[in-house]
């Protein structure tokens, strides 16, 4: 996918790239697709809708980019991640972005300081579907301790390679897919990590030219925002039951979802 992409747009203006000008590279269509948190039956829903899409456009090459926090929250992380893993449209590529919620429950795997976080903002429910119990959050040390190996001793050899596999950012044509956003002036491969999957406020409210549009989750809207410098799609799915993807081809941009 990366060799396709377009070189960086280099001229600078004031609000990102006029409109109707960005693009992604001619005989492709990109589905970028916002925050699942758990729920598989709005996944497969939305994919559904992705199949018989694609299905209408049988010589393009058709891309799905996952934007993270596949896992928490909602009652199927392990299904969603086997599902990413294993199961997609065999006519699609795909990329997996890491979420800062994949990102929280790998360190569980190896350090118990951040149980207390993971446990409060829903790493319980994913504790849950792989059949661990979950400890409170304030709970003794030994007994985070036993979920931790718990969760070490069930979660499947492919579900770890998926999780340490996920990429942090990924640039296609005009457009810059990352989970959370961007340091607002710093370049696009000069961002750190900790920026990628956690910043809000700085990057949500700048109206700074990143460079690229950048596409991204992180924060629930009740509608995908549309802003000349971004795109956001997470539209809150585990309490909305609305997944949402964007669809980019050329300069065209248009939107499903499953409510």
């Amino acid at each position: 996918m990366l060799s396709l992409a377009r070189k960086l747009w280099s001229e600078a203006t004031s609000g990102g790239l006029p409109a109707g000008t960005a693009s992604v590279p001619r005989g492709m269509r990109v589905y970028a697709v916002g925050d699942i948190h758990g729920r598989l039956d709005l996944l497969d829903q939305l994919l559904g809708q992705i199949a018989r899409d694609g299905d209408q456009a049988p010589n393009l090459l058709k891309y799905l980019v996952f934007l993270g926090d596949y896992v928490d929250r909602g009652p199927d992380s392990r299904l969603v991640i086997e599902r990413l893993a294993c199961g997609l449209p065999t006519a699609f590529g795909a990329v997996f972005l890491r979420g800062n919620h994949e990102d929280t429950m790998l360190g569980f795997l190896s350090d118990l300081r951040v149980a207390p976080g993971w446990l409060t903002y829903g790493g319980d429910a994913t504790l849950e579907s792989y059949g661990v119990p979950a400890p409170d959050p304030d709970a003794p040390t030994e007994h985070l301790g036993e979920a931790q190996r718990l969760l070490n001793a069930v979660l499947p050899g492919h579900h770890r390679a998926f999780l340490t596999g996920l990429r942090n950012h990924l640039t296609v044509g005009d457009y810059h897919f990352v989970h959370a956003g961007v340091r607002p002036g710093v370049p696009l491969d000069r961002q750190e990590d900790k920026d990628r999957l956690w910043i809000r406020d700085a990057f949500l409210t700048s109206r700074a030219d990143h460079g690229k549009i950048v596409v991204h989750g992180h924060t629930i809207a009740a509608e995908p925002e549309l802003r000349p410098n971004r795109i956001g799609i997470d539209t809150g799915a585990y309490a909305t039951n609305r997944l949402t993807a964007l669809v980019l081809e050329g300069t065209q941009r248009r939107f499903l979802c499953t409510i």
